[in-house]
């Protein structure tokens, strides 16, 4: 018997006892669980601004939490030691119950902590850990960020929401092979910012990648969709993962990028460079 995971695009149909390409779902009993539910491979306090988020909150610092596993498969990984390496990332993770993590965020306030972020991974691969600690967050009257590529259905969407002060989106880039390329899809990215937009704080971010999204015809189109409201993060590509022998994106061709969004996106930020 086959069970089909509902949680992002690719709809993984999977045999008892397989996982789909994010590594944490997993066929069992003839339903779809979540292997990596409570497993924690990073937590620190961070800037707000690191997320990134400029426009929200600023000045002040989250507990950011992160898993294992990824439902793309970017050959640019900014954090591929616990998105992509999930056998790995499953023997060191610790086990934190949702109650533990909010506790450690309400100790952490008079350090400037203004709630959690689930962040460092794809934590919607995980979503259900995240709506069980949100849902706690907020009772204690804390802030909950959300830190994704913006690839889950709108299904899982609407479940957050209520609970979800913050975004920042990853838009990868504006063309659908590019997002095929990277395992992916733009229109189910799309859908979900414009809903997003509706219900909480978004900000998004696009890391210019030679080769990718590095040309100004893109850059324009991406803008013009986007529109005054939502600010934009462009961001400097540096080699990572399976990209290494790649030479970081050209700083005046960052700047370029940026420039371009300018014309349409009221708040642009570059960073990284």
């Amino acid at each position: 018997m086959e069970v089909v995971c509902q949680t992002c695009m690719h709809h993984c149909r999977l045999k008892e006892g397989q996982r789909g390409r994010c590594g944490v779902r997993k066929a069992e009993g003839g339903k779809v669980v979540c292997e990596n539910y409570g497993m924690v491979t990073a937590l620190a306090l961070d800037p707000i601004e690191k997320k990134p988020l400029k426009m929200f909150c600023p000045g002040s610092r989250i507990l950011s939490v992160g898993s294992y596993g990824c439902n793309f498969k970017c050959p640019f990984c900014q954090n591929y030691e616990i998105s992509m390496e999930y056998q790995a990332q499953a023997q060191k993770a610790v086990y934190l119950p949702k109650e533990q993590l909010v506790q450690k965020a309400l100790e952490y306030k008079s350090a400037g902590n203004i709630g959690v972020a689930f962040t460092y991974n794809e934590p919607l691969v995980g979503w259900e850990y995240v709506l069980d600690t949100a849902k706690l967050v907020k009772q204690a009257g804390m802030k909950t960020v959300l830190v994704t590529n913006g690839s889950a259905s709108l299904e899982v969407l609407e479940k957050l929401l209520p609970f979800i002060d913050a975004m920042n989106i990853d838009l990868k880039c504006f063309r659908e092979d590019g997002y095929r390329r990277l395992g992916g899809d733009l229109e189910t990215v799309k859908a979900f910012i414009k809903r997003a937009a509706m219900g909480c704080h978004v900000e998004l971010t696009t890391l210019i990648v030679p080769g990718l999204n590095d040309d100004a015809a893109q850059m324009e189109e991406e803008a013009k969709w986007i529109g005054a409201k939502i600010p934009l993060h462009v961001t400097r590509f540096f080699p990572r993962y399976q990209m290494q022998e790649v030479q970081a994106a050209d700083v005046q061709t960052v700047y370029r990028m940026a420039n371009v969004a300018g014309k349409y996106v009221e708040h642009v930020f570059v960073g990284n460079c």
